[in-house]
C-alpha cells in the first residue's frame, strides 16, 4: 500500500468535516484528514463515546486493523495504537506517521526517531517527519542528560537540512528549542512566536511559548498561549491546569474554576482537579483573615495528601482504590461505620487508617473547623510541650510552606512537589524549579526573596 507526500501532512484546520466521520469507510488519503476528524470525534461525550464503540467494533487484521490502530491513536489510546499500527507502518505513510506521534506522545522517542528517519529519508521535501525526527533525537538526548549536546546537534541538523524547511513552522520550533537549552530566551521566545505565526496550531511549540513566556513573566503571552492550547481538540489536561493556576495568580478565580471543572466534568475521579475547582470557587468574591488563611493552607495541603505516600496493607489500598478514596481528604469525609460497610474491610484495616490519619492530627468523619484547629495544634512547635518559649510556627526547617506567604502561582508549583514544609523547599535547586510549569524567574525570586527573610536559600544546582 502506497501513499503520496501529501499523506505526511498535519497541519489542521479550523473547520472540521459537516459529516460525521465513520472510520469504518471514509478515505483517509494523509494524516490531515485523520487530526480535523479527530477534533470531531471529540466535540461531544456522545460523539466520543459512539466513535469508541465504533474503534473497537473493528477487527484487528488487514484494512480493518489498520483503521482500528488510525482509530486508536485519534481517541487517545496511544499504546494500544503504537501495537496496532506496528504492522502497517512499512506499507503505509500515514500508519508510520501516527505510529511515530503515538510513540512521541507515550515519551517512547527511542523507537520514534527511526520512523520519522524513514519518512525523511522518503519524503526530504517534507518538514513534518524531519521536524518530529530531530525533535525525537533532541528528547533522547535530554533523557540522557546530555542537553547541551542535544541542542549543538540541532543546530547541526538545521544548518544541513534543505532550503525550504528554514521557513517551517518545524524549523522555528527546534532552533527555539535550542536557544531555550542555551539560556536564550528573549531569541527563543521569538523562533516560538515565528512558528505559531507559520502554524497556529503547533500544539507542542504552543506548550513551549507558553511554558517560556511564564519564566520570563510574560504572563499575557503565556495567557494567550494556553488559551490557544485549550481550544483545540481533543483538550490536554495538563493545558487546562497550567491555566488555571496562571489565572488564579491573576486574581481571576472565576475563569480558573471553569478550567478545573472542564476536567472534573470528564474525570470526576481526578482528585487533584476536584481540590483545585474548590479553592478557586472558594475564592470568588471572598476574603480571608490572614492567621485563618494560613490554617486553611496548611490544611488543604495535608488533604491533598495522596493515600499512596502511605505503608498500607494490600487489602486496605485496594478496598481504598475501589471506593475512589485517592487522597486523605476524601478519607477525613468518612465515618467509622461507613468505612466497615464496605465489603473486605475489616477492623484491621481501619487501624491502619485511623493511624495514618492521627499521624496528621486528623480523625474520620471530622468537621471542617474542627480539622483546621486540629491541624493548627499538631503543626505547634514541640518545645511548647516541653516548656521552652517557640518561635512562631515551631524550628525553622519545620514551619509550614503557608508561613512563607507565597503567591497562588508558586505556593501550586511547590505542592505540585510535595513541599509542606520549608525543609522540603530548601532541599530544590533553582533549575529544577524552573523546570516546573507555571515557575518562572518571577516566581523564582519571589520565592528566593521570601527564604531569605527566614535566612534560608535553595539547594546548589548540580
Amino acid at each position: 500500500m502506497t501513499t503520496s507526500p501529501s499523506a505526511l501532512d498535519a497541519t489542521t484546520d479550523a473547520t472540521a468535516p459537516e459529516a460525521a466521520f465513520d472510520l469504518r469507510t471514509a478515505p483517509i488519503p494523509n494524516f490531515t484528514t485523520l487530526a480535523i476528524a479527530r477534533t470531531e470525534v471529540f466535540r461531544t461525550r456522545r460523539d466520543l463515546e459512539s466513535f469508541t464503540r465504533s474503534v473497537e467494533s473493528l477487527g484487528t487484521a488487514g484494512d480493518e486493523g489498520r483503521r482500528r490502530g488510525l482509530g486508536l491513536w485519534m481517541i487517545g489510546r496511544y499504546e494500544q495504537a503504537a501495537q496496532a499500527l506496528a504492522s502497517y507502518e512499512q506499507n503505509d505513510v500515514v500508519s508510520a506517521f501516527t505510529r511515530g506521534g503515538a510513540l512521541m506522545s507515550l515519551g517512547q522517542c527511542s523507537e520514534a526517531a527511526p520512523i520519522f528517519a524513514r519518512l525523511t529519508q522518503q519524503y526530504p521535501a517534507e518538514p513534518k517527519p524531519r521536524g518530529l525526527w530531530l525533535d525525537a533525537q533532541l528528547e533522547i538526548a535530554l533523557s540522557k542528560g546530555d542537553a547541551e549536546a542535544g541542542a549543538a546537534a540541532v543546530r547541526e541538523a538545521l544548518k544541513s537540512a534543505p532550503s525550504e524547511f528554514a521557513s517551517s513552522a518545524e524549523f522555528h520550533y527546534l532552533r527555539g528549542r535550542a536557544l531555550e537549552i542555551e539560556r536564550e530566551f528573549e531569541a527563543a521566545l521569538d523562533d516560538y512566536a515565528a512558528a505559531r505565526e507559520i502554524d497556529p496550531h503547533h500544539r507542542t511549540n504552543l506548550s513551549r511559548l507558553a511554558h517560556l513566556a511564564e519564566r520570563c513573566g510574560l504572563d499575557d503571552i503565556a495567557l494567550e498561549a494556553y488559551r490557544s492550547l485549550s481550544r483545540q481538540l481533543p483538550i490536554d489536561k495538563s493545558v487546562l491546569f497550567n491555566l488555571g493556576i496562571l489565572l488564579e495568580d491573576l486574581g481571576r478565580d472565576q475563569e480558573a474554576a471553569a478550567c478545573y471543572d472542564v476536567i472534573v466534568r470528564n474525570e470526576p475521579t481526578n482528585s487533584r482537579a476536584r481540590i483545585y475547582l474548590e479553592d478557586a470557587r472558594s475564592a470568588i468574591d471572598m476574603y480571608y483573615d490572614e492567621d485563618l488563611e494560613r490554617k486553611e493552607d496548611r490544611l488543604n495541603q495535608i488533604l491533598r495528601t495522596p493515600i499512596t505516600d502511605f505503608e498500607l496493607s494490600v487489602r486496605a489500598r485496594n478496598c481504598l482504590n475501589k471506593m475512589n478514596i485517592l487522597v486523605l481528604g476524601d478519607l477525613v469525609k468518612l465515618t467509622e461505620a461507613e468505612l466497615l460497610s464496605y465489603k473486605n474491610f475489616g477492623e484491621t484495616s481501619l487501624n491502619e487508617i485511623k493511624e495514618i490519619l492521627g499521624s496528621k492530627g486528623l480523625r474520620l468523619g471530622m468537621k471542617h473547623e474542627e480539622a483546621v484547629a486540629s491541624v493548627e495544634a499538631a503543626t505547634r512547635p514541640r518545645a511548647a510541650a516541653a516548656g521552652a518559649a517557640p518561635a512562631e510556627g515551631g524550628s525553622l526547617l519545620e514551619r509550614p510552606l503557608s508561613q512563607l506567604d507565597l503567591s497562588i502561582r508558586v505556593r501550586r508549583a511547590l505542592e505540585n512537589l510535595a513541599c509542606m514544609t520549608l525543609n522540603d523547599v530548601v532541599q530544590h535547586s533553582e533549575d529544577e524549579l524552573l523546570s516546573m510549569p507555571n515557575f518562572g524567574h518571577t516566581s523564582l525570586q519571589e520565592l528566593k526573596r521570601k527564604l531569605a527573610e527566614q535566612g534560608l536559600k535553595l539547594a546548589e544546582s548540580n
